[in-house]
């Protein structure tokens, strides 16, 4: 197989690119990454030989129909995005740019080209938030409820996904994953940030909304779930790709403090970003029973983890910490924060 990796050189695109070049050491990949803030091809650097580099940006259509054309490309799994839920009540437009005319052009260059497989990584914030005592899950049948610009744009991405394939038959496959953790990840995102700024002895900023919930996966079993799908899943098909294991911030926050051996009292607390979704649940029944996928890594298992590969990766993170420009004490009354 020939395939294409967008965003590869970012938290959980890095990790699909060293999973699939260990696990199928036959095939070509190439990552195709515009290297924002997010993206950095030291997380790659292990690998340097194993795969090919295009730097480009998926809303550039005459790069992306290149690059298809270039390495004859077979499959393509789309994880290039915006995805940081602060940045985004900053900067909507540069999300819906890249989440939605971005994947709309990628699209359009597979179509032409003819690729067999277009897989399209999503999020399970698509669907809206749910109450905390609510007992169902959400599944593939769901209605969109975005609430964010982060999610809505990441819902305009999925519906393009869609018509693509109603309208001119392009094979596609969708999965929507609950949060992701693990090696590589920018340290902006909850257990990053609480990880490289406890480590270093600096507080922990928590949303006020201490009881919000989310359902968390290890990176890992992402990239297994998205293996198994573009393998085996069924053209046209949406997956769930969760854990059914849930945690409040505030519980992440300790785990990551006990695996840090660091004290409670760096936590702080800051006020709540617009839109900030109380709670996200899926159902993964589906991608369970029809392919056989299960997660493999605990929860405090693979936190543990993480803290030590950020204890002893000082060299990745470090260049990026601060990079990290979102004021999280600056929301309040409903307004936008600062860069």
């Amino acid at each position: 197989m020939r395939l294409l990796v967008t965003g590869g050189a970012g938290f959980i695109g890095s990790n699909f690119v060293r999973h699939w070049v260990h696990e199928h050491p036959g095939d070509k990949v190439v990552v195709y990454d515009a290297l924002t803030y997010a993206g950095n091809r030291e997380s790659l650097s292990d690998l340097e030989g194993a795969f090919e580099f295009v730097h480009g940006d998926v809303a550039d259509a005459d790069r992306a129909a290149w690059a298809l054309r270039e390495h004859r490309i077979d499959a393509i799994v789309h994880f290039a995005a915006e995805s940081h839920n602060s940045r985004a009540a900053l900067d909507p437009g540069l999300f819906f740019r890249t989440n939605v005319i971005g994947t709309q052009t990628l699209l359009e260059a597979a179509r032409q080209r003819g690729v067999a497989r277009f897989h399209h990584i999503s999020t399970c914030e698509v669907y809206g938030q749910m109450a905390l005592d609510d007992p169902l899950a959400f599944t593939e049948s769901s209605p969109y409820r975005p609430r964010t610009p982060y999610s809505a744009s990441k819902a305009g991405a999925d519906h393009a996904v869609r018509c693509y394939a109603e309208t001119f038959g392009l094979p596609v496959t969708i999965t929507n994953c609950a949060n992701n953790y693990g090696p590589y990840q920018f340290p902006e995102k909850l257990v990053a940030l609480c990880t490289t700024r406890a480590l270093d002895d600096h507080p922990l900023p928590l949303y006020a909304s201490l009881d919000h919930r989310r359902e968390w996966l290890h990176v890992l079993d992402h990239c297994r779930a998205i293996e198994t799908v573009l393998l085996e899943g069924k053209e046209g098909e949406t997956y769930l790709v969760g854990s059914g294991v849930e945690a409040t911030i505030e519980q992440m926050a300790d785990l990551v403090l006990a695996a840090a051996g660091k004290p409670l009292s760096l936590k702080e607390i800051v006020p709540d970003r617009p839109g900030h979704d109380s709670r996200y649940l899926l159902d993964s029944t589906k991608l369970r029973r029809e392919l056989g996928w299960a997660p493999q890594i605990p929860l405090e298992e693979g936190v543990a983890a993480t803290v030590d590969w950020y204890r002893a990766n000082r060299a990745w993170w470090e260049p990026l910490a601060h990079l990290t420009s979102v004021d999280e004490h600056a929301w309040s009354n409903g307004s936008t924060g600062g860069q």
